[in-house]
C-alpha cells in the first residue's frame, strides 16, 4: 500500500538525529525512500525542509541532506495549496495543515510530532501512527 504524507520538518530531524533505524521516525524517512509513503509537499515547506536540515546546530552531513531532499522531490507530490483561512497556535504549521487538505481527495497523511499544533483530526498523526497504518495494510 501506499500513502500520500506531508511530513512535518520536526520528523525529518528527528529521523536524521535518531540512531535508530528501527525508531518511528526513522521508519518514515525508509518507507518514504522506499516508496511506500509518498511525500506531498509545497515550494514554501521545501524550502523549510533545506533550510531547517543545514542549521550549523544539527551537523547533518550535507550529503544526507541532499539525498532525503533528492528523494523527496523525485517521488514526491508538489502541490500548491489553496487558503483555508484556519488559524493555528504557530503560523509556521499552516503551510503544511494547506497542503494535506489540498490532498485530502488521496486520503493524505500529516505526520507530526507536535499533533497539538495542529486540529485534532483523524489524518493528522504522529510517525508511530503512520507505521501503524503502513503495517495494517
Amino acid at each position: 500500500m501506499k500513502c500520500y504524507a506531508v511530513i512535518d520538518t520536526n520528523v525529518l530531524v528527528s529521523s536524521l538525529l535518531s540512531k535508530n533505524d528501527l525508531s518511528a521516525t526513522s521508519q518514515v524517512v525508509i518507507r518514504m525512500i522506499k516508496g511506500e509513503i509518498i511525500p506531498v509537499y509545497s515550494s514554501e515547506i521545501f524550502a523549510e525542509y533545506g533550510e531547517v536540515l543545514t542549521r550549523k546546530k544539527f551537523r547533518f552531513p550535507s550529503y544526507q541532506i541532499e539525498s532525503l531532499l533528492n528523494t523527496i522531490e523525485k517521488y514526491g507530490v508538489l502541490v500548491e495549496p489553496s487558503p483555508t483561512g484556519v488559524i493555528l497556535p504557530d503560523i509556521k504549521d499552516l503551510p503544511f495543515y494547506e497542503v494535506v487538505m489540498e490532498k485530502r481527495s488521496d486520503n493524505a497523511y500529516l505526520v507530526t510530532g507536535n499533533q497539538k499544533h495542529f486540529p485534532d483530526e483523524p489524518f493528522i498523526i504522529t510517525a508511530r501512527q503512520m507505521i501503524d497504518i503502513l503495517d495494517k495494510e
